[in-house]
């Protein structure tokens, strides 16, 4: 048979295969399976419920080791599929699907700092080597389909799946998801899975799955941007349709979206999948479908392949009865098949335990979870003391007390989709591991976030309870008074996994109407800072937070979001002077929710002020400073005058001018001075990240490629217009130095 022979073409393995099936075994590699947590056997007296409809195969089985062992979730992948290769006619393995959303969801994996946070690394090269560890760990216990990256823009903050995405940037947002995808997929690793497709991160009201009433102009140039880089410039195999309609079309029935964009216009060829129930949602949610049958022709109809629940099945009858062409079956089971052979399913669909267990949570990729953490961390604010200098880095040798005070001190934070870590070191152990005997480290709670206290499990829990008042004021108290002993106060403060996350159901909220922090922590901060004792805030959450007065009242501000089980040494080292922060924010911090939205690439319309208020955001996107200073020199432009479809290179020279080594982003933004519709009034379309020691100075070039300047015009035509262009380049949104260049129409 062609299809088991793996020197014949991929296409001619999927045609011999499709040739074969009937229709039960079409449809069932269309569906996913969810097993039960109990350990798996599938002896004829053990076999579990949920796998009762193998007999015709399984197109996947889903979070198979969320709460097992490396080992025991190996061994569990290898029971599935050595059913499926050996107790079903056509003997097709099942792809094992998981969540990475920062590392593998899984028990003992190595979980780094979540999505935002690795945004805030601004280093591409990095995530990547991110995403290939998390690959590997995933293979070697069997999974081959991961569910991310997140390539949602996060565009109102008050939405609770902000801390997946990759920012407010499409540019940011392009090369750190298409740096995800090439980790993930490599040769033949895992499938990736690019997601919510589309225009999910601003929702109406901010809440999840919210409409997306955008017109298609701001569609096409802005949401559509990453998803369109991480197919035509990383490969991607699989795509998410998202919760969310779109000019009153649902994205599961979108046929404009799944077909004219995605398959004709892109040429995508992987799975396009439903994101969970999205399928049922179309009754339930948005009532354009009378019953599930009627939803899942709807959604085939429109280019869902796959699903992440079980409403496939129910167009069997509609097939055999002539209401739906088999045809639609067909070309959803090819895609599927497809990325099963390119995987290498069908020659290799097992694991080995032992393996599994050397590979996950290994040193190297612990020693990379550091690293990643240490490179999120992005320092917000560091003022002078009255001494003059600044309060950062902290001197050990100057130090007898130190007080760590905040909920979030003592407990490990690592954002949503993340298990049980094998390890994991809290903010309060790091900085007593980094002190040793040195200094006294002194610890009070504060107060609470939540009753729960936090925690990945924080995430799975439908109530959220806020603590009891009274009692937040006597945890107050009594940090006041450690506060009062120590010589400096570190606050660990922000969210938990309880208050922003996925709010997947009305019984399931994660969204927020509100960015202050949450609770007794604004009491906290004045309190403390009222004992005159110098005090550090370090924020640990997965949105931008309106800390105005902190903003205003507190001199040293490290925005961290949720860092990964290494989370604690990484900010021991920062506060300490051991490393230097270097992140940039990728999205911008409003003052108020008044504000939203607030991100940067606004049209020159937009943003005319309100009273009695700022204007400026909080921190803006791309915003991060550092222990030591940069300075900005020789900008030259090659050429300055170009035609239409040439290259523009970008010469500068970045100088380390501070006593210590450090990182600088540099940040190369562009504005068209006048254009044929509006544009934004600056947009990133280019950045790198480098270290430089004390006193070195060193040559950047950029190329900017034609593509760089173009614009979505009125018919809809990506094209570059003649006219001048500012180039804006420096370590922020406010540029060290500019440029003109000047574009002329073609010969």
């Amino acid at each position: 048979m062609a299809y088991k022979d793996a020197s014949q073409p991929v296409e001619a393995r999927v045609a011999d295969l499709l040739g074969r099936m009937t229709l039960d075994e079409k449809l069932a590699q269309m569906t996913v399976l969810r097993p039960s947590g109990e350990p798996l056997s599938l002896a004829d007296q053990e076999v579990d419920v949920s796998y009762l409809n193998m007999v015709h195969g399984a197109g996947g089985i889903l979070r198979v080791g969320l709460s097992r062992t490396s080992h025991e979730a190996a061994e569990a992948v290898n029971t599935i599929q050595r059913y499926l290769v050996t107790q079903t006619r056509l003997k097709i393995p099942a792809f094992i699907v998981d969540e990475a959303l920062h590392g593998l969801m899984g028990k003992h994996a190595t979980s780094f700092p979540q999505a935002i946070a690795l945004a805030s690394t601004w280093d591409p090269a990095l995530i990547e080597r991110v995403f290939t560890a998390t690959a590997a760990e995933m293979r070697a216990r069997g999974g081959t389909w991961a569910l991310t990256p997140v390539l949602d823009l996060a565009r109102d903050p008050r939405w609770g799946r902000t801390e997946e995405t990759y920012g407010e940037d499409p540019y940011l947002a392009s090369q750190m998801g298409s740096a995800a995808v090439r980790g993930l997929q490599g040769t033949g690793r895992v499938l990736a899975t690019a997601k919510h497709f589309a225009a999910h991160g601003q929702p109406e009201s901010g809440t999840n799955c919210g409409p997306g009433n955008f017109a298609e102009h701001e569609l096409r140039s802005v949401f559509l941007e990453p998803f369109r880089a991480a197919i035509q410039d990383a490969g991607v195999g699989s795509v998410m349709a998202s919760y969310n309609e779109i000019d009153g079309i649902p994205a599961h029935v979108n046929t404009w979206l799944l077909q004219k964009v995605l398959r004709r216009e892109w040429g995508f060829d992987g799975i396009v999948t439903s994101d969970g129930a999205g399928i049922l949602d179309l009754v339930r949610l948005h009532h354009v479908a009378e019953n599930t049958a009627d939803a899942a022709r709807q959604a085939l109809l429109a280019g869902i392949d796959f699903e992440l629940d079980a409403c496939f099945s129910a167009v069997k009858d509609q097939v055999l009865g002539g209401q739906l062409a088999e045809e639609h079956i067909d070309r959803a089971v090819a895609a599927i098949l497809r990325q099963k052979f390119l995987l290498g399913l069908f020659e290799q669909p097992y694991s080995d335990p032992v393996e599994a267990e050397a590979v996950v949570g290994c040193t190297d990729h612990l020693s990379l979870a550091l690293e990643a953490a240490r490179k999120s961390i992005v320092l917000l604010k560091n003022d002078p003391l009255s001494d003059g200098s600044p309060l950062l880095p902290l001197a050990p040798d100057r130090l007898r007390r130190v007080a760590v005070i905040g909920p979030n001190a003592g407990v490990i934070l690592q954002g949503g989709y993340s298990a049980e870590p094998s390890r994991g070191v809290s903010v309060l152990d790091g900085i007593r591991r980094f002190t040793g005997k040195q200094i006294e480290v002194l610890y009070a709670e504060g107060c609470r976030i939540t009753e729960d206290g936090g925690g990945w499990q924080g995430w799975w829990q439908h109530e959220v309870r806020l603590p009891d008042p009274a009692e937040e004021a006597q945890r107050i108290t009594e940090a006041v008074e450690v506060a009062r002993q120590a010589d400096v106060a570190i606050l660990v403060l922000g969210e938990n996994e309880s208050v922003c996350r996925e709010g997947w159901g009305a019984m399931h909220l994660g969204d927020r109407d509100s960015l202050d922090l949450p609770g007794q922590q604004e009491a906290l901060i004045q309190a403390v800072v009222q004992t005159g004792t110098p005090t550090v805030l370090t924020l640990f959450n997965g949105r931008p937070l309106s800390i105005v007065w902190a903003e205003q009242h507190v001199p040293a501000i490290l925005e961290c979001w949720y860092l990964g089980q290494e989370g604690g040494t990484a900010l021991a080292e920062a506060l300490f002077g051991a490393i230097n922060p270097g992140g940039r924010l990728p999205i911008t911090f409003p003052r108020s929710v008044g504000q939203i939205p607030a991100y940067y690439y606004h049209k020159p319309s937009a943003r005319r002020g309100y009273l009695f208020t700022e204007n400026s955001p909080l921190f803006a996107f791309g915003h991060g400073l550092s222990y030591t200073t940069f300075e900005y020199s020789a900008l030259h432009i090659e050429p300055g005058v170009i035609q239409i479809g040439m290259d523009v290179h970008i010469t500068l020279t970045v100088s380390n001018t501070g006593s210590r080594a450090g990182d600088e982003v540099v940040q190369i933004y562009i504005r068209d001075c006048v254009s044929s519709v509006t544009r934004p009034v600056r947009e990133l379309k280019a950045f790198r990240r480098l270290t430089l020691q004390p006193g070195e100075s060193r040559e950047v070039i950029f190329t900017l490629e034609p593509g760089a300047f173009a614009l979505l015009n009125a018919e809809y035509e990506w094209v570059v217009e003649p006219g001048e262009f500012e180039i804006m380049v420096g370590g922020s949104l406010d540029s060290r130095l500019e440029a003109r260049l000047q574009i002329l129409a073609s010969d």
